[in-house]
Order: C-alpha cells, then sequence, then structure tokens
C-alpha cells in the first residue's frame, strides 16, 4: 500500500479548533478516558497526522491531544497538565450503519466543515492501513512502525476492532496477530513493549514475543509538557502500539474462572498452573534486567507512599475511615522489619497482574500479557524494580474478586485458588510467597485500597468487594 510508505504531512490549520466541541462531549465517555468526572476545558494538539487525505471519500488523521481538565487537589503538589491521548479519527461525508456505533459526530465549521468524523478503529480499511505500515516499517510525518525481521507479517488479513471494554484498544487481524493500541500515552520506554522484549530475548513461552510496533518521535516543541525537570524525557518516543501473536483458541482468565465458578468447578489446578507461570515470568525478568536491594531507605519511601495513598484514599472514600488504624498497621508492620535491617530484593515484574491480563491455552498452559503497569501511576514508577510479590498480590486480588462475583459469594474458593496459586509459584521459584506474610500483607493491602477508590468512582455496585478485603486485611492480617 502506498500509505505504508516514508512521507511528509501536513495539517490543515483549524483541525483541533472545529473538532474541540465534538471531542469534549465524545472523549469523557469512552472506557479508556482517564479523567472521570471532571470536564474537558479544551486541548492541545501534540501532534497531528494525515494519513489519507480528507478530501478523499474516506480521510483518516492520527491525532495525539492532551485534554485540559481541573486539577484534582492533592496536598499542595502542582496541577496536572493534561493526559495526551492517541486517536484515530476517520473522515466521512456520512456514516454506513454498520459504523453508527463509532459516531464521534458532525464537524459545522472548519476544514471537515459538513463532513462527519468517528472512530476509525471501527472500520476495516484504516486498521488495515495501520498493519500494512507495520509490515513494511513505514514511516510517515513523526509515526514509525518498526517491528521484528525474524517475524513475517503476511498482506491482507482482515481486521475486526475487540468490542469489550478495557482500558486500550485491540484490533485482531484474522487470527494472526492483535494490535493493542495505547489510548493515554506518555513519553518514554512504555514497559508493555521493553518487558515483552526483553522475555523474548531470554526465551521466556509464557509471553507472547513482539512482532511490531509503532512509535511517534516527537520533538520537545511539539509537546512543551513533557520538557523540564530532572526526569526531563523530551525527546523520548511516544510507545502507541505493540503488535503481538493473536492466541488462538486461548481463554481469558477472568472469564474462565467465572464460568468455573458458575458450574461449580474447581479452580485449583489452573491456579497452580497459573502460580508455575507467574514464577517463570519472574525468573526470566531477573535474568533479562537488573535487579537491587531494597534497603531502610528504599522501604520506608516505598511506606510511605503507600501509607499517603491510605490517607487519600480515606479522605475520599468514607467506607474506609473505621479500618483507617487497621490497614496503616499492615504498612507501619513492614517499615518496623526495615528499620531493624531486613532488606528485599526488586526486579521489574508485571505491575497489574490479575486474572484478565492471563490467557489459557485449550492444552492448559497460560500466558501472561499486557505489561503496561497501571496506567494512573506514572511511567517512571511503573518501570522501578519491585519485590515480586507485588504481582502475587495483584493475582490473589483477583481470585477474591472473582468469587465475590458470584452468586452467592464462594470465599472458599477464592481460598482454594489463592493456596493453590503460592503453591505453584513455589514449585517454580522455590519461594513460596506466604513466607513473606507482612510483604504480602502490604502490597495486597495497598491493592486492596486502590480497588475500593476505584469502585467508588466507576462502579459503586461493586465497592462490597474490595470493603470484604479491606475488613479481612484491617482486623486480621489474614492472607490465605
Amino acid at each position: 500500500m502506498s500509505e505504508a510508505v516514508t512521507r511528509t504531512v501536513t495539517t490543515p490549520p483549524g483541525l483541533l479548533a472545529s473538532l474541540d466541541p465534538l471531542l469534549r462531549e465524545w472523549l469523557p465517555r469512552q472506557r479508556w478516558f482517564a479523567g472521570k468526572g471532571r470536564p474537558v476545558t479544551g486541548f492541545t494538539l501534540v501532534e497531528a497526522t494525515e494519513l489519507l487525505p480528507a478530501t478523499s471519500k474516506l480521510g483518516l488523521y492520527h491525532l495525539l491531544v492532551r485534554a485540559h481538565q481541573p486539577a484534582v487537589p492533592s496536598h499542595g503538589a502542582p496541577g496536572h497538565p493534561g493526559d495526551c491521548y492517541q486517536l484515530l479519527i476517520g473522515v466521512r461525508e456520512a456514516l454506513p450503519p454498520r459504523l453508527a456505533p463509532a459516531l464521534i459526530g458532525h464537524v459545522p465549521t472548519g476544514p471537515l466543515a459538513g463532513r462527519t468524523v468517528y472512530d476509525a478503529l471501527h472500520d476495516t480499511r484504516p486498521s488495515e492501513l495501520l498493519l500494512e505500515a507495520l509490515r513494511t516499517r513505514g514511516r510517515i510525518g513523526r509515526l514509525r512502525f518498526d517491528r521484528d525481521p525474524g517475524q513475517d507479517i503476511r498482506s491482507g488479513l482482515v481486521a475486526r476492532v475487540v468490542t469489550a471494554e478495557q482500558s486500550n484498544s485491540s484490533i485482531v487481524y484474522g487470527d494472526t496477530f492483535i494490535l493493542k493500541l495505547l489510548r493515554r500515552i506518555v513519553p518514554g520506554v512504555n514497559p508493555d513493549l521493553e518487558l515483552p522484549l526483553a522475555l523474548a530475548r531470554e526465551g521466556c513461552p509464557r509471553v507472547p514475543a513482539p512482532t511490531a510496533w509503532m512509535v511517534a518521535d516527537i520533538a520537545p516543541a511539539a509537546d512543551p509538557v513533557v520538557s523540564g525537570g530532572p526526569a526531563d524525557p523530551a525527546g523520548q518516543p511516544y510507545v502507541l502500539g505493540v503488535l503481538q501473536p493473536f492466541l488462538q483458541g486461548a481463554s481469558d482468565g477472568w472469564e474462565l474462572a467465572l464460568r468455573e465458578l458458575a458450574k461449580g468447578e474447581d479452580f485449583g489446578a489452573a491456579a497452580r498452573a497459573l502460580g508455575r507461570a507467574t514464577a517463570e515470568v519472574h525468573t526470566a525478568l531477573a535474568r533479562a534486567l537488573p535487579t537491587v536491594t531494597l534497603g531502610h531507605m528504599q522501604l520506608q519511601l516505598m511506606v510511605d507512599g503507600m501509607i499517603e495513598r491510605l490517607d487519600a484514599a480515606v479522605q475520599a472514600v468514607a467506607a474506609l475511615r473505621p479500618y483507617a488504624d487497621g490497614l496503616r498497621s499492615a504498612f507501619t508492620a513492614l517499615g518496623d522489619l526495615a528499620a531493624e535491617g531486613r532488606t528485599w530484593t526488586a526486579q521489574r515484574v508485571h505491575g497489574d497482574l490479575h486474572l484478565g491480563q492471563c490467557l489459557r491455552s485449550p492444552s492448559g498452559e497460560w500466558w501472561l500479557i499486557d505489561f503496561e503497569g497501571e496506567p494512573a501511576r506514572p511511567l517512571a514508577e511503573r518501570r522501578m524494580p519491585q519485590p515480586a510479590v507485588r504481582d502475587v498480590a495483584g493475582m490473589l486480588r483477583s481470585f477474591d474478586y472473582a468469587a465475590r462475583s458470584a452468586d452467592p459469594p464462594q470465599p472458599d474458593w477464592a481460598e482454594t485458588c489463592r493456596s493453590a496459586y503460592c503453591a505453584g509459584y513455589a514449585e517454580a521459584s522455590g519461594r513460596d510467597p506466604r513466607t513473606d506474610p507482612v510483604l504480602l500483607r502490604a502490597y495486597e493491602t495497598d491493592k486492596a485500597i486502590y480497588e475500593v477508590v476505584y469502585e467508588a468512582r466507576h462502579r459503586p455496585d461493586w465497592l462490597p468487594v474490595p470493603l470484604a478485603a479491606i475488613d479481612r486485611l484491617a482486623s486480621t492480617g489474614h492472607l490465605t
């Protein structure tokens, strides 16, 4: 396709101004929009790339826009400059019925006046253009498409968007590849590309090796927000998307667990195998990337961060207030051990591990996916070495979520899975996470507090699920 060759592009003046009122209404409704509950007050254009001429029957723009919103007060911290989002905007005279759900709106003024704009990821031609650009290692403006020369990408694969709600967007090509497009993006080395590439070099079979990736090489002047400060990322590319093999026939771990729960089936063997897979990934990451020893100072900083998040959560969610002292004890106990001279090894980890980040093959093998970490946390924090037990705590919370989503809740099912998972982890790593109860309790508590805040903001009906864990962690520290 000619669109994939290297070429320069121009952007018509007034493009963002003409889209502004439509994006203010459409963007906050998207599942992946991070600034829920705060109005969008304006946009800054970070980069715009015309992929298909807007004057043709089908026009296509790739946009990086910074959405400005009122800052959330946070202990005197400076206001947030606004999140940057990746948008693929299609332009047509009118939408065919099949694209009606992708509608953004009708443009009244500006260079696209009289045209209809929509989320082009729902359209096959734009999606196939992206794959062709990756296949041919194209460069369009500041967009750069690259791939592993050892893997082939066949042309002509039919694209379909994944409609399940998620924090990013995915396109499946035939039954061969899946392209994950990051929506909320930041400059710098994204762990969703960095870690799978490192694991591929180690020959780890538990994580699909990246086939190709797309980045934006943004000059500092194009996005002045990223410039300045001791950790200045200016000049670093924005990772926009990663293409990986599509694991045909694989089952999502969350959906699989819910099905087994509904049928009353035991999930212990699957949980044990998942524990082994997690340990294999951790072992490979420790070989591939540097590890560090966390001493008193580093541990105290970590504990202080946990306590700060607890204090903010207690202010935000009244239901947490009766548990504040008990929850704080989970963190101070860890600080006490650090003060006594206890140290821990830290390494690169998944960072947001739960059942939904795992896929199981029909033969029972597990894969781990989505190494982006918690998107709401700063990139530098997501790339910091952490004790591996952080991932373990995330998975233990996920078993609890699954069990309590059943009607009626089945806490015994969760206990069986948690125990089996830790046992499987010990089989592959040589160390049972339960032998470090203070560290495990601290991480599980930190995760449960995060869940409470999330559910209170986004899914109030789910709030009893993490609150049940809060009650347990605050009162007894019981883990498995």
